[in-house]
């Protein structure tokens, strides 16, 4: 079923495009088509994407109390949770150097003129801040971050809300049960919406398809191209690669795997929507314990952001080359830093990525006219480098599971003596 689903999202995925070029290229003198059909298939696809998204905040809250209440203990969880948190940390750091190293060596955006743009208002205009950053981590108003779909505070409040409960040593059997229940609930949920999610990435992309512009593509082509492979570069080779190399998993399995999940995401552009595909790959496909998919899947769609890294670093520097003002090599731990920043604050929604590339190009003094090409392409760009931030995710995690296997087997009991492997 998995496998037919899959295909089904692949068929969905290239008829909408191609229905939607024809339309745009073909029948655009058409009203029924150039208009009535786009907006019933923006109407459906909006629709379908507010169906996942309903879903996603209860989804993460259960699972990562769920996940916390499957540890065997609060040290496992402190371990899990530190290995997960640092090894999210350093995808985003190789991305952004691999990144930079493109950039300098390539230069995008010499050569291209950006001058005779028109203006788009950016609005946000200040780099995220650390420290407020870790302390509207925590919710003053709990229904409000829920209400708000604010990611960070939810995983606040279910780690918080799990560990206490698992601190009790079972002294609450119900209310245990009841978590248990309501995942069960909510992957019943997904089981069924994503039936429908063949249709819903149909209507996504016949949308895209009649409102892409190829003249504008064709100008910039070496910016799309530069990040572009990178993204499909990471997403087919790095990534497999990385799982090849610290699990049991191949790569051909890896990509086969995540096949599915990547499709979705490139219809929605969203890693908070594809939550739901991306714990199905996890813990159906590839293995996962659901202790880890639970907790890291949410964690990684709000800061893993690879995809990301690679997309504002290399969109800057075509910026800056493109309107005459190349970084300089004293400007770069200052960019780096705040590139760094900015991934981890883009959040899992289509154009958070675009949102602060906008603040960069603000922060170094260009004119905002900068932002005009940014923003035009920003719809397919975002739709890679979504792909990459879940896959990202999903490889960061099938070897954080497979550490913690390997920790589970050399603490277990030995079956002749009985005693801990550390006590032999």
């Amino acid at each position: 079923m998995t496998k037919s689903l899959s295909t089904r999202i692949f068929i969905g995925l290239f008829s909408g495009l191609i229905l939607g070029t024809i339309i745009q290229y073909v029948l655009g003198d058409i009203s029924l088509f150039s208009n009535d059909l786009i907006e019933l298939a923006s109407a459906v696809g909006t629709m379908f994407v507010n169906l996942i998204m309903m879903m996603v905040v209860p989804l993460v809250f259960v699972s990562i109390v769920c996940g916390v209440l499957e540890l065997k203990d609060l040290k496992s969880f402190g371990r899990l949770g530190g290995k997960t948190f640092g090894f999210y940390i350093i995808n985003t750091l190789v991305a952004i150097f691999a990144a930079l190293s493109v950039a300098l060596l390539l230069k995008p955006g010499l050569g291209v003129d950006m001058s005779g743009g028109s203006g788009v208002e950016i609005t946000a205009t200040e780099l995220p801040n650390l420290l407020q950053l870790l302390v509207n981590i925590v919710p003053s108003n709990p229904v409000s971050a829920f209400t708000s779909g604010n990611m960070l505070q939810v995983i606040f409040m279910a780690l918080l809300i799990g560990g206490v409960i698992k601190s009790m040593s079972g002294s609450l059997p119900l209310l245990e049960q009841g978590f248990q229940q309501a995942n069960k609930l909510m992957m019943k949920l997904i089981s069924v919406v994503m039936q429908l999610a063949p249709y819903g990435v149909f209507a996504l992309m016949l949308k895209l398809g009649a409102t892409l512009e190829a003249s504008l593509f064709l100008s910039v082509i070496e910016y799309l191209v530069v990040i572009l492979a990178l993204l499909l570069l990471w997403i087919f080779v790095v990534y497999p690669f990385a799982v090849s190399l610290f699990t049991p998993i191949s790569a051909k399995e890896f990509r086969a795997k995540t096949q599915e999940q990547i499709l979705f995401s490139l219809s929605t552009a969203s890693s908070n929507a594809t939550i739901p595909v991306t714990m199905r790959t996890l813990t159906e496909k590839l293995g996962v314990k659901r202790a880890v998919a639970g907790f890291g899947v949410p964690l990684g769609a709000t800061m893993n952001m690879g995809g990301v890294s690679i997309y504002i670093t290399i969109a800057i520097f075509f910026v800056a080359n493109s309107f005459g003002a190349p970084i300089a090599m004293e400007q770069l731990p200052a960019l780096l830093f705040s590139i760094f920043l900015l991934s981890v604050g883009a959040g899992g929604v289509p154009g958070g990525g675009m949102v602060m590339i906008g603040v960069l190009i603000h922060q170094m003094g260009l004119p905002v006219e900068a932002f005009v090409i940014v923003a035009a392409l920003d719809r397919l760009i975002d739709m890679v480098l979504t792909s990459c931030n879940v896959v990202g995710d999903t490889a960061v995690l099938t070897i954080v599971d497979a550490t913690e296997k390997e920790h589970e087997l050399e603490h277990t009991a030995d079956p002749v003596q009985g005693l801990p492997a550390e006590n032999r």
